[in-house]
């Protein structure tokens, strides 16, 4: 079975991933996917600096990720142009480790944009979304990444809205409170997860 982990930035996705994961669930982190592809001498490094200039490249080879993350905010077909680049590649890496854990008792696959994408749906037997308010989605962000305050909203501007990816939940874990309530909350969905074929 396969799991769609979801949530808007901020909202603890890979928090969650990682109780799932110490729980013995497969990860496929179509993050960390798009991370790799985007590393020095990263597979999608070559087309990204053919289409946005030497501008969004760091002096190692790798994205800029602030660099990028300005223009694609800023300009709906920078986003568009970026993510027909990027989402292809992780498609088909993260379909290729889907495949790979076949002895896992489910698959989590992490896709932050999973709402927005549209055919992960079709690719999920079901979809969890990881959900808080979004005043509490700005504070993390802000700390973790040292974002100011207009930049974060600028992103969850670009994402779905809360109310769209409750909406296509089939499971909501609440990250507005502990990580001993998250662990609860994750151990009786891991629980579940097991008993469906």
């Amino acid at each position: 079975m396969i799991v769609g982990l979801t949530g808007g930035v901020g909202s603890g996705k890979s928090a969650a991933a990682d109780v799932f994961a110490a729980l013995g669930a497969g990860i496929v982190d179509t993050d960390v996917i798009a991370r790799s592809l985007t590393a020095p001498n990263g597979a999608a490094m070559p087309a990204i600096e053919e289409a946005f200039g030497a501008g969004v490249v760091a002096a190692d080879g790798s994205l800029d990720r602030g660099a990028m993350r300005r223009m694609a905010f800023g300009d709906p077909g920078s986003r568009k142009r970026l993510e027909a680049i990027l989402h292809p590649m992780i498609r088909a890496e993260s379909s290729a480790q889907v495949r790979a854990l076949v002895h896992a008792p489910y698959v989590m696959l992490v896709v932050p944009l999973l709402v927005e994408s549209g055919d992960y749906r079709s690719r999920c037997d079901r979809i969890a979304v990881v959900d808080c308010p979004e005043a509490l989605q700005v504070e993390r962000v802000m700390q973790r990444n040292g974002l100011p305050r207009e930049e974060v909203l600028a992103i969850l501007a670009a994402q779905a809205s809360r109310a769209e990816r409750l909406a296509a939940a089939d499971d909501v874990i609440d990250n507005s409170g502990s990580l001993d309530a998250l662990q609860q909350q994750i151990s009786l969905l891991d629980a579940r997860y097991r008993r469906i074929d």
